[in-house]
């Protein structure tokens, strides 16, 4: 069939809509795997388009070519966003955080307008293996109305399809998983021992500082706040104290597995913006030389995929270090502070073992004890891991059966 959009001689135009750009681990890793996916229906001829507000970034692991577009946009998203769906045949949100506002509400509101646009323009729409989580009351009424305008809506677990039945949203609703466990991480061994050669029995943490989130909009604001203007941190006294308090709080049980456990310490940044509290982490140490900061910033995702798998135990603030880690059958603990983590555990059937609310008041001893359960039981833990793990990606695997079907029933060509 002939589309509207296409070049002559080239498939169709894919516009594959995220957080792109971000020097963010888990973004990258999917993105890359949802690349793969679209040429696997949609054949090598295929015209992707990948929008960021940080090109220099997205260039660091991302390739352009004939078939393959990276596309500046500016903060201020509106106009360039509504040229990109009018020109595509199709058009994917990749994000996995979509509908909640953890984060920023300025993303959740640019996937509710790719809704918007891809309606307007009657350009069919999929949001591949995405996420629902905490949901301002402000926001639900808008995520019921432009989310039951997506043709298709593919979730990576029930509870987040559930949350979006419950606030109404009427689009059709698949399940399947995340689409980071078909993850690619290559086939180096030796990693971890190449990028630390003195490491041993390396236990990682994947910290994130809560207390920087959400971003909000401010027309001015202090420039180490900045994320990206007009978006800013949310800091305050308080807010800044508390960091510290998590990074010193970190720090300690850093050392406690130093001494106790005789391990070193990977500091892991799974975005760009955990750095910041990684350092701060190994600079508040004893045992500062037994510790090494692995940032997004430094490594793409392969690497640190294949790092995160070569782990003795892992604790984690964040979800796709969770979830590129149990290829690899990693013990892992979370100290949770989004939907998402409680989801995949849940799912996973670790929440009641190995998942712990930040702001629970015994946190940090309930971190301790399942720390040296993860030790001594280091073997069983990883066959279970490893079990969990062969789940996910056979749901995982569903996600292209489901694009394809999707292409098929729009008339969208695709390949045999």
């Amino acid at each position: 069939m002939s589309l509207p959009n296409s070049k002559a001689n080239s498939g169709p135009r894919i516009l594959l809509f995220g957080y792109n750009g971000a020097n963010n681990t888990g973004s990258e890793a999917r993105l890359i795997s949802i690349i793969e996916d679209v040429r696997r229906v949609f054949g090598p001829e295929a015209i992707i388009t990948v929008p960021t507000l940080n090109e220099a970034n997205l260039r660091r692991y991302l390739k352009e070519d004939e078939h393959l577009e990276i596309t500046p946009i500016p903060s201020i998203f509106f106009f360039a966003l509504r040229r990109l769906v009018k020109r595509s045949d199709l058009v994917m949100l990749v994000e996995g955080s979509c509908y909640m506002d953890t984060w920023a509400g300025a993303l959740l509101l640019a996937f509710l307008s790719a809704s918007k646009y891809s309606e307007s323009y009657e350009v069919p729409m999929v949001a591949y293996a995405v996420d629902s989580g905490k949901l301002s009351e402000r926001w639900v009424s808008r995520v019921r109305r432009e989310a039951s305008k997506t043709d298709l809506l593919i979730t990576r677990t029930q509870l987040s399809a559930d949350r979006l039945r419950r606030w109404g949203v009427t689009a059709p609703i698949e399940v399947t998983d995340d689409t980071a466990f078909a993850f690619d991480a290559g086939t180096e061994v030796g990693t971890l021992k190449r990028l630390w050669p003195e490491s041993r029995d390396v236990a990682g943490m994947a910290v994130v500082d809560f207390n920087i989130w959400p971003v909000v909009i401010r027309p001015l604001g202090r420039k180490r706040d900045c994320y990206r203007w007009p978006y800013y941190f949310s800091r305050s006294k308080e807010r800044c104290e508390a960091s510290e308090r998590l990074a010193l709080d970190l720090a300690a049980e850093a050392d406690r597995l130093v001494e106790k456990h005789d391990k070193y310490v990977a500091l892991i940044a799974m975005e760009a913006v955990d750095e910041k509290l990684a350092r701060k982490v190994r600079d508040r140490m004893r045992n500062k030389e037994r510790a090494k900061v692995f940032s997004s910033n430094e490594h793409d995702a392969a690497t640190m995929t294949r790092v995160l798998r070569s782990l003795d135990l892992l604790i984690t603030s964040r979800y796709h270090a969770s979830v590129l880690s149990m290829a690899g059958g990693v013990p892992q603990v979370a100290l949770g502070h989004d939907l998402r983590l409680h989801d995949i555990y849940q799912e996973s059937g670790l929440l009641e073992e190995f998942f712990i609310p930040h702001k629970v008041e015994n946190a940090w001893e309930r971190l301790r004890q399942i720390d040296d359960r993860l030790v001594s039981e280091r073997g069983s833990i990883r066959e279970r891991i490893l079990l969990i793990n062969e789940q996910h990606v056979k749901r995982a695997m569903r996600n292209v059966e489901l694009l394809r079907h999707f292409a098929l029933e729009k008339e969208l060509p695709v390949v045999e």
